[in-house]
């Protein structure tokens, strides 16, 4: 194969990896608007399109397949090709947890509502989660070191309002409806922080591109602070 058509089947599974984000960050954004005005409809549309981000998801599984069953890429094209098959698999996550944010939303129950509190969280952990989707596919479709390091420092903010949304769940009334309503809020912040896990560690790809090392950029058999 021509390097020229080679570098073209490259661009389009990157081209393609790009598209699963923007599809990704758009369930996500109607998931979080889903949540905060109790809109059934949104929650289904989510569910609807994850059809859409698994397409993509087995269009670059088999776009990477064919390329290596006749291609033996190295150095950089190798560290691209593993890289895009790591990015496609935390996209397909991501899209995941929108789905099981979705359903949950489903189930919880219109009156009462949540707190305000915790609707004010899930809109913090939401919104900062599409923030650090978007600088994962930026920096990594720039090769943008600095861009993917600073993933690691905006998921502290998904961290640390995850940890005060459980204490505000452990204050809520004493009764079944609450308690069932606060497990269920439990799920959902748990999904919004896996999303933020997950575009760290496709920051992490971009480093190993970068590289050509691969790192985790936390350790965990390290205690974090909270």
């Amino acid at each position: 194969m021509p390097r020229e058509e080679f570098q073209h089947e490259l661009d389009e599974i990157e081209a393609l990896l790009q598209d699963g984000g923007r599809l990704c960050g758009r369930s996500l954004d109607l998931v979080l608007q889903a949540l905060e005005t109790a809109d059934a409809a949104r929650a289904q549309q989510v569910i609807l399109a994850d059809d859409e981000v698994d397409s993509i998801y087995l269009r670059v599984e088999s776009s990477i397949e064919s390329l290596l069953a006749r291609q033996a890429p190295v150095a950089v094209d190798l560290r691209l090709v593993l890289s895009m098959i790591h990015v496609n698999l935390h996209l397909e996550r991501i899209g995941d947890q929108c789905v099981n944010i979705a359903k949950l939303a489903l189930l919880l129950p219109p009156d009462p509502p949540l707190p305000g509190e915790l609707l004010a969280d899930f809109a913090t952990m939401g919104h900062q989660a599409q923030a650090m989707l978007a600088e994962a596919m930026r920096s990594y479709g720039a090769r943008d070191l600095a861009g993917a390091e600073s993933l690691l420092s905006m998921d502290q903010i998904i961290n640390q309002t995850n940890h005060g949304l459980a204490r505000r769940i452990l204050s809520l009334a004493d009764d079944a409806p609450s308690h069932e309503a606060g497990l269920r809020a439990i799920l959902i912040a748990r999904c919004l922080e896996r999303i933020g896990d997950n575009a760290v560690d496709i920051g992490e790809q971009t480093a190993y591109l970068v590289t050509a090392e691969f790192r985790e950029f936390t350790d965990a058999s390290r205690t974090a602070s909270v």
